[in-house]
């Protein structure tokens, strides 16, 4: 990738393709990291070391750590709500948050979302920034093709580019 500012944050994330149907047109709509070409993802770790900061031992750790995590089948099935985010719950959550923990374990300067919430809930976002309560419309549509199934094979490491765009650095994969 040519152009990327090194000092910012990057992400690791879980792709999630297969929500692309059911929400990818709402969050181009009402998901600012959509607009700016976050794909459909579940966040394990945002945010994450800048790739000025990033060397290839990290890049070694990582790679170890996710190959340790067998891939696997998740479901989302409801719809929920944050103050400002209208979002879809996966099930089994537990596999997002134990690879959370992990990484946050071995990079223990990053914390989930900077420490600003007291608990790691696993989300894909359909809407951020929104009111949730004035999105009826969205759920009416969305509800009704749940649940979406899909299966997590890799981690990906996401950073933005010089146009302030989410791209796609590298992609690790489960064991």
């Amino acid at each position: 990738m040519s152009g990327q500012p090194l000092t910012s944050p990057t992400a690791l994330v879980a792709l999630l393709p297969e929500a692309d149907a059911v929400v990818g047109r709402w969050r181009d709509e009402l998901d600012p990291s959509a607009r700016r070409g976050m794909p459909s993802h579940i966040t394990v770790l945002y945010p994450w070391i800048p790739l000025d900061q990033l060397t290839g031992h990290d890049e070694a750790d990582l790679a170890a750590l996710v190959s340790a995590v067998p891939s696997f089948a998740v479901s989302l099935n409801d719809i929920q709500r944050f103050p400002q985010t209208l979002w879809l719950d996966p099930y089994p959550a537990d596999p997002f948050v134990r690879l959370t923990m992990a990484v946050q374990q071995r990079w223990p300067d990053y914390e989930p979302y900077s420490g600003r919430f007291a608990a790691i809930v696993p989300h894909l976002s359909i809407g951020d920034a929104v009111d949730p309560d004035a999105l009826g419309h969205v759920v009416a549509d969305v509800a009704p093709r749940l649940p979406i199934e899909a299966k997590v094979t890799h981690l990906h490491l996401m950073a933005i580019d010089a146009e302030g765009r989410w791209q796609q650095y590298a992609g690790y994969a489960l064991g």
